[in-house]
């Protein structure tokens, strides 16, 4: 069985019971990061010594079958360097892989850098969409916020400290610069912070330097209902700034009377 284990995101205190049993009894852990996973058996005062085994994005593919196979006999934990894995990090692949093989997967829960920076942001939590590290590339940050630019769920980004002033003005850009929005770094650890705003005054104050590790929080676009011409000049933008037809019209489709596949037939027609 492989064993999906979430980690702290900073507090070691969030180490659940569970979390130090299954680590104090594990035979073989395959980890993001051995050094980090060496480090937290010894925080967390674990004696145990399993074997460890490197699971990352550079070697995912090629050893997904061999972890599985071994799976079948022991069982595996997996762990990235905080939080659960496969949430933008190693473990998607194997658990794929895990599934298709029929091998049984089962998590331990635990922190998450999405949900908590979701839950203390103020911003609405009934509908949500984890998007992701913003991509590095002006270009593909475009892209990326053209095609949830309409989306009425409360967006979830993580970013480095040392891009966040620019990502957030790109995001001002992008969705307005009095789109609400929250920044919460270093989650769970000393120095925890939430600095809540439009995405104007959020840009304003990074620009004053941010340290840590970031998550942004962005409200979602305001509900309107669109008439048939509205919804397709409103996908035509989209595509115009870089989103595929298909992501514009689903979005457009949850603000109009028209479904997706109505308003992307009548976008091609259109053309």
């Amino acid at each position: 069985m492989i064993i999906l284990a979430a980690t702290p995101i900073g507090n070691l205190g969030d180490a659940s019971r569970r979390l130090v049993e299954v680590l104090s009894e594990a035979r073989t852990i395959a980890a993001e990061d051995t050094r980090t996973t060496q480090k937290l058996l010894r925080a967390l005062a674990i004696e145990n010594r399993p074997r460890l085994v490197p699971l990352h994005d550079h070697n995912e593919k090629r050893v997904a079958s061999e972890l599985v196979e071994l799976a079948r006999e022991e069982d595996l934990v997996v762990l990235s360097d905080a939080g659960m894995p496969t949430v933008s990090d190693p473990g998607y692949g194997l658990v794929a892989a895990a599934a298709a093989a029929g091998v049984e997967v089962t998590a331990i829960p635990g922190p998450s850098a999405v949900v908590t920076a979701l839950a203390i942001s103020g911003l609405p939590t009934d509908r949500f969409a984890f998007e992701g590290f913003v991509p590095r590339k002006a270009g593909d940050r475009a892209r990326v916020f053209a095609a949830v630019r309409e989306d009425p769920r409360t967006l979830v980004f993580f970013e480095a400290p040392t891009r966040t002033e620019q990502t957030l003005r790109d995001m001002a850009t992008a969705f307005g610069a009095d789109r609400r929005a929250a920044v919460a770094r270093e989650l769970t650890k000393l120095h925890e912070q939430v600095v809540r705003g439009t995405l104007d005054e959020l840009a304003s104050w990074a620009a004053g330097g941010v340290r840590g590790e970031v998550v942004l929080v962005v409200g979602g676009a305001d509900p309107v209902v669109l008439t048939r011409e509205e919804a397709l000049e409103r996908v035509r933008g989209l595509v115009t700034d870089g989103a595929r037809l298909k992501d514009a019209t689903r979005q457009v489709a949850a603000r109009s009377d028209l479904s997706a596949r109505e308003l992307y037939d009548a976008a091609l027609a259109a053309r």
